[in-house]
């Protein structure tokens, strides 16, 4: 997912806001390494590389505070089908907003979100969908902007799967998160999405903390607030920041980590520069991975043309680069963890 996505879907309307109980942490209920995952080339391929990469003595040895690896969140740690869950989430919060602003009522493209519309609402386009994440994410705390995200993560469901979308996280790559942390890596999230968003499920859903989270950011500043209203505070405000898509992630890689990554985890053309510049890096082994969504019974088909989540650049460049493919109808027993 990108602050600048090109989600031109014809779909019919997606009811967005779904009673639930609170939504509960995704556990990695497996035990054994890797449990989730069948015996195949890209297991084999990680599991090699680890030993290869953490065993003392090997020529490929590589000490523990070079070990990073990254991963895109949209469609690599979680489902992203049919709609990217922060854009649900801004369609949900113009319903939270609408009191404030009686105008929407009659206003494109509030006025369809308000009906729950979503076709109409998103055949303004690419302007369409930065308007309305921009006037849903800023404008207030990094506080309160978190707050407004967990009270949606507590309510909301999957349209298809009828579960908190924070369960909706692919138990293979919890294995994965989990495996690599336990060889002495350090778990990064590189996504298109905005960090704010990410951070506040992150380290409860995938053990990753927030300063590990490499996201897009609106630009921000620093306000006193001298005499209670909660202290010193950051304010989102509406001007872009970083775009972290495409060219965007290896640069938000190296302003927050400072050196390559050794593994990278993607599923889409917006993550074909990270796994780039992860594998083409010189100096030490490298290896990538691309999550290939095979499975239309258990989740979604989906790759060349899709409007979200394309798959065509990064695969057909997969083999020459010695990108591995992960297959989730093949390479996965299970998709999401279990209730």
């Amino acid at each position: 997912m990108s602050l600048r996505p090109s989600i031109l879907i014809v779909f019919t309307a997606i009811p967005l806001l779904f009673a639930a109980p609170a939504a509960k942490p995704a556990p990695c209920r497996a035990t054994a390494p890797l449990a989730s995952w069948n015996d195949g080339t890209a297991k084999k391929a990680l599991v090699d590389y680890v030993a290869k990469v953490t065993t003392k003595g090997s020529p490929d040895y590589v000490p523990p505070a070079e070990r990073i690896a990254v991963f895109d969140n949209d469609g690599t740690l979680w489902t992203e089908q049919p709609l990217y869950f922060q854009i649900a989430f801004a369609f949900h919060q113009v319903g939270v907003l609408a009191p404030r602003h009686p105008e929407w009522q009659t206003t494109e493209p509030y006025a369809s979100i308000l009906r729950g519309d979503i076709k109409a609402a998103l055949d303004g386009g690419e302007s369409i969908i930065n308007e309305i994440v921009t006037v849903t994410h800023t404008g207030m705390t990094t506080g309160e902007f978190a707050a407004h995200v967990q009270a949606w993560l507590d309510t909301a469901r999957h349209p298809r799967f009828n579960r908190p979308y924070t369960e909706c996280v692919y138990q293979p790559m919890l294995e994965v998160l989990r495996y690599l942390r336990d060889h002495g890596f350090k778990t990064f999230i590189v996504s298109g999405g905005t960090a704010d968003f990410i951070r506040v499920f992150a380290e409860r859903v995938y053990g990753i903390p927030p300063e590990q989270v490499i996201g897009a950011t609106f630009a921000t500043r620093y306000e006193p607030r001298p005499g209670g209203n909660g202290g010193p505070a950051i304010v989102i405000t509406p001007r872009l920041g970083h775009d972290n898509d495409k060219a965007g992630k290896p640069v938000g890689i190296h302003a927050q980590i400072g050196r390559p990554p050794l593994l990278a985890f993607g599923n889409s053309d917006g993550d074909y520069q990270m796994l780039e510049y992860t594998t083409g890096t010189p100096g030490r082994p490298r290896l990538g991975f691309i999550v290939r969504h095979t499975d239309a019974d258990r989740e979604y088909a989906y790759d060349r043309g899709s409007p979200i989540g394309a798959l065509d650049k990064a695969l057909d460049h997969a083999a020459s680069k010695n990108w591995i493919l992960i297959d989730m109808k093949t390479d996965w027993k299970t998709v999401h963890p279990e209730p």
